[in-house]
């Protein structure tokens, strides 16, 4: 059997798959997970294939069968929806370690892996398509994030605010929020940052900003949140942590890294910009 997360595998096996195996793959990431509970006859009628095309991309998986990889599906549902709670409870008493020096070793250890294995596993085409959208100074660009995630859209939306205009955060209240939402058209960029326990409010923003033409960029876990079915763009992290909290290290490296593309992407521009709201802030006393 295969290991690891069913949309990881799926999404890095597409340029081995036959162009039938491909259109089954498609229809399963595209509302992932929740396709993956349909039936075969349901899915090869999705993706306009026959029913052995959809069991013999299962078994490209390494699945033996159908219910194989059903309930596969339904062992990383459990783990995807997992409180923090949750997460303490059923960890062993050796989960977390006590002392300070422990610790220090294992969270060394643990964020240097996630880290590494969050920037291996990024699809270079998804970064570079998130960068275009990023650095077209055309585009407008609205953020926003979660219960913990808001600072990582914050962090984000101040270092593009520095490169460029154009850059905004979803407002707090309700009516500046719908506004914002209503005016939403082909030029907006929605950046979602959306972490188990996703939230629903999320998943319709990027529902309505794909209806009116928009893009969305989604960062997310590794079992990916439900918004992620109407993104143009997914970056997702590990999210591996020494506390029953949810990391957020490997999302701000990968943050870090969009940042630093952008700056190159937008070069002179760029430096421009920067140069401009230094100035700027400097006249204002700001700095």
């Amino acid at each position: 059997m295969t290991t690891g997360l069913l949309a990881d595998d799926i999404r890095h096996r597409l340029g081995t798959l036959t162009p039938a195996e491909r259109k089954v793959a498609r229809v399963l990431l595209a509302a992932y997970p929740a396709a993956g509970f349909e039936t075969v006859a349901t899915i090869a009628e999705r993706a306009g294939v026959s029913a052995p095309t959809v069991l013999r991309f299962v078994g490209r998986l390494g699945y033996n069968g159908y219910p194989d990889f059903q309930a596969a599906l339904r062992d990383e549902l459990d783990v995807r929806n997992a409180s923090p709670i949750h997460l303490y409870e059923a960890a062993d008493e050796a989960a977390f370690p006590q002392s300070p020096g422990g610790l220090l070793a294992h969270s060394a250890k643990l964020f240097g892996d996630a880290v590494a294995q969050t920037l291996t596993e990024l699809a270079p085409h998804d970064l570079q398509t998130a960068i275009s959208l990023l650095a077209d100074r055309k585009r407008r660009i609205v953020l926003t994030g979660g219960r913990f995630t808001h600072v990582l859209a914050q962090y984000l939306g101040l270092h593009l605010m520095q490169l460029r205009d154009g850059v905004r955060f979803l407002p707090d209240r309700d009516v500046e929020r719908t506004a914002v939402l209503d005016a939403f058209g082909r030029r907006d960029v929605l950046v979602v940052f959306d972490y188990r326990r996703y939230e629903n409010d999320k998943q319709a923003m990027a529902r309505l900003a794909q209806e009116r033409g928009g893009k969305v960029i989604v960062f997310t876990d590794a079992w990916l949140s439900p918004t992620s079915a109407h993104a143009e763009v997914v970056l997702p992290s590990r999210v591996d942590t020494p506390s029953p909290y949810d990391s957020l290290v490997p999302t701000l490296a990968v943050v870090e890294t969009v940042v630093a593309c952008v700056v190159a992407t937008l070069g002179d521009d760029a430096h421009r910009h920067m140069k401009q709201s230094e100035e700027t802030a400097r006249r204002v006393g700001l700095v």
